[in-house]
Order: C-alpha cells, then structure tokens, then sequence
C-alpha cells in the first residue's frame, strides 16, 4: 500500500510517466531496508565521532599554543607537563585572596655575576632571583611568578650584563604586611632589598622617574697620558690631568644628539636626543689594595644602550692623547664615528631621582617620599663591601681596564666605513631607555 501510494503522489507530481510506472522493479524487502538504513546511520554516527575527536584534539593544541605563548621561555614547560600529567590547578577560593597595593621596593646588587637585571631566557638575572625570593615568601602568586604583568611589576632602570645597582627601584602590587629580612635570607648575598614604601595607585617606577644617576669607577691610570710608563700600582693623577678630564666630560653637558654613543640609532631618530645634566670627576683615591681610583658621576634624563660606557670610553681617549676635542665634537653631529667603548666592571646605577613625585605625594599624608634616608646607612655598607670591593678586586687581579686601554689606538675615530649602507635610515622601536 505504501509502494501504492507514492507511485499516486508521483504520477500526480508529473514526475512519472507510463513506461516509467510499468518499468519499476519490486521494493527491496522490509529486513533488508532496515539493515541498508541501519548501516547508513552507523556510518553517519562514526563520521560525526571522528568529527568530534578532531575538533576536541585540535582545540586542546590550540589551548596549549595560547599557554605556551603566555608562559616565560625560561622554563622547561614539558618536563613539568609531563611530571604534572592532567592533574589541573585547583578552583580559586575567595577566602584565600590577599588584598594587594601598589608598592616601591628599595634594591642593590652586585651585577658581576648576573647577565643583566631584566629576565632572559636560560640566564641567570636579578629579576630571576627577586622573583624565585618573593614567590617563596608568598609575596606575589604563582600567576604572577610566570607573567610579571599581572602584579604590575615594573623597573626604574634596566641594567646590562655585570652592571651593578646601589639604589634601583622597582614598582610591585604586594601584600601589607612582608617581612624584608626573611626575603633578604632567600637571596642571595649580591642581591638585597632594603625598603618599602607604599605609592600611589598609578605609579610606575620607570615613567614617574624624572632622572638616573650613574657612576662609573676605575683606576686613575686611565687619564694617564698613553705615552706614561708609570706602574699600575705606583701611578698618581695629577691636578693637571683631573682638570682636563673634567673638561672634557663636561662637553657632555646639555641637550645633545647621542646616536654616536648607543646602537641602531640614526642621527634624525628622535629618540637620540639625551639631556645630561651633570658630569664630573671625583679627586683621586686609594682602594684598600693601594691603586688609585677616580669614580665619574653623570645625572640624566634617561640613557640609551651603551651610552655612559661610550662617552666614558672616549673622554679616556682624548684625555689620553689617542683622539682630541674635536673627535667629540664631531660625534655629536650626523657624522658615523667609531668610538670605543669602556668596560662594564665600573658602572653602577647609583640612584634614581623621584623630584617631581615627591613634590606632589611625598607631603600628603599618605604616602612617604622616595628618598630612602632611613635605609642609607646600610645602602653604604652594601655598597662597600659588595659593589665597590668587587671592583677593586677585579681591577686589581684581572685588570679588564688595562687590557681595554691597550686596545684605544685600534679605534679610528673617524667616520665608520659601515656607514654609507648599514644605518642610514633605520630606527628601532625597541625601548631602550635605561639599557645601561
């Protein structure tokens, strides 16, 4: 009845004819209909499976790609993974959260030892051990262990490779009530944290930072005139020779165009421009080995890579015979010059200035000037026994400024035959405020 009855509709339709109707074949039999529909939607059902394990297996490696993209490069994340298996984190229970403020935190450290304050994957950084301290004391979550970002974290001043710091300042959300000497016993002996001060919601340690000081500390040798053969040990600056180098630091004086003194910076970059605002030289000393010393101070707005071991570099120079003024006057036009550049042992971050906040917070009741003067007394003794006698000591055993002052009539101090192709007109957006 049923054949019967679609055989009508069809021929209602139109869509059969007479030989067509005469001509269809005898219906398959009821089981084997239901057997063919029954394989059919077997197949349909083991399509849509394999479907679905597809997209499960494919939103996983897109799950994992996210992660892998958030999380620091440093780490060995499938080792972990495989130790971890699929046990999951546990659900965040309210009661567990800590109520977190915008923080300053007073740091020093000896950098010989470190490839620089900032994270690097595979090394061995400041910012790598403050961070291991502080999640072991509970300072800051495991969240934000793997993305500084989410604590707010951020530096005054980024330092290089065996770069020391006597005052760096960092901004932090963290906890109210922490305890500085258990967190000074899981770091180790070149890193310490001194203060803390709560600032306000806004701050941020580089960009509220109206000025850096930086020192850089040698043997007095390095103004000896290159034709001197006075001993390392016996050698003595006179006041002639501590006045001229004076006068030539002081030509860095003032808003200048500095791509001379950095990398990838073109003379038109805006970013090239630099406000010095001081630089001397200190009257000679005696380190506790018996070498004289002289340590150079120099106050700016910011500084680009390289830039205070470059000027340092070629104020040794001149003050030593192997360039003149006129060497340093042309490095500050669009002229590409080859300059040296003075060893990193000597270069500390000595303070970070904080004017213009503190006028503004410093009195209000609230929050504390960032000054520091309670912690000075021990910010000295770590300076001492932890920056300073580490230079004296290498100077005195290794003598890296020596070795480097052989190397000055190498230099050329003209214009650099790279310069036709290699630099013109290339910029970087990299941000390397503070590099040094």
């Amino acid at each position: 009845m049923l054949l019967i009855s679609r055989l009508l509709t069809n021929i209602k339709a139109g869509r059969l004819t007479t030989n067509s109707l005469l001509s269809t074949k005898p219906a398959k039999g009821f089981a084997a209909a239901m057997s063919e529909a029954l394989d059919k939607l077997e197949q349909e059902q083991e399509k849509r499976r394999q479907q679905k394990e597809e997209a499960i297996e494919t939103t996983k490696e897109m799950k994992q790609l996210k992660r892998n993209l958030k999380r620091r490069k440093w780490v060995d994340w499938k080792t972990e993974d495989e130790e971890r298996g699929d046990v999951k984190r546990p659900p965040f229970n309210p009661a567990d959260r800590i109520k977190r403020k915008k923080t300053a935190i007073l740091l020093a450290y000896s950098g010989a030892n470190y490839f620089g304050m900032q994270r690097n994957p595979g090394m061995a950084t400041i910012e790598e051990e403050l961070f291991k301290a502080m999640l072991k004391n509970k300072w800051i979550t495991d969240e934000s262990f793997d993305q500084a970002q989410l604590c707010m974290f951020q530096r005054a001043a980024r330092t290089d490779k065996g770069v020391s710091a006597a005052r760096q300042v960092c901004s932090i959300k963290l906890p109210e009530d922490l305890d500085i000497k258990a967190l000074n016993e899981d770091l180790p002996e070149q890193i310490r944290l001194f203060g803390i001060e709560r600032v306000t919601k806004g701050f941020n340690a580089k960009d509220q930072c109206n000025a850096r000081t930086y020192t850089y500390t040698m043997p007095s040798i390095a103004f000896a005139d290159f034709n001197d053969k006075t001993q390392y040990e016996q050698f003595r600056l006179t006041s002639e020779r501590l006045k001229k180098a004076q006068e030539v630091l002081e030509m860095f004086e003032g808003t200048k165009n500095f791509h001379n003194f950095t990398s990838r910076k073109n003379f038109l970059d805006p970013s090239a421009k630099r406000f010095i605002m001081s630089f001397t030289c200190s009257e000679p000393f005696l380190s506790p080995q018996g070498v004289e010393f002289v340590t150079v101070k120099v106050k700016g707005q910011s500084f680009m890579l390289h830039q205070i071991r470059k000027m340092v570099g070629l104020s040794i120079a001149i003050v030593r015979g192997h360039s003149e003024i006129a060497t340093l006057e042309r490095a500050l036009t669009e002229e590409r010059l080859d300059l040296p550049m003075a060893p990193g042992l000597g270069l500390v971050l000595d303070t970070v200035h904080y004017e213009r906040y503190n006028e503004r917070y410093g009195q209000d009741g609230i929050h504390n000037p960032l000054t520091w003067e309670k912690q000075e007394t021990e910010i000295q003794n770590f300076i001492e026994t932890k920056i300073f006698d580490n230079i004296y000591r290498t100077e005195c055993e290794q003598k890296p400024l020596l070795e480097w002052l052989e190397t000055l009539p190498l230099h050329s101090y003209d214009a650099r035959r790279d310069d036709a192709a290699g630099t013109e007109g290339k910029t970087t957006n990299k941000d390397d405020d503070n590099e040094e």
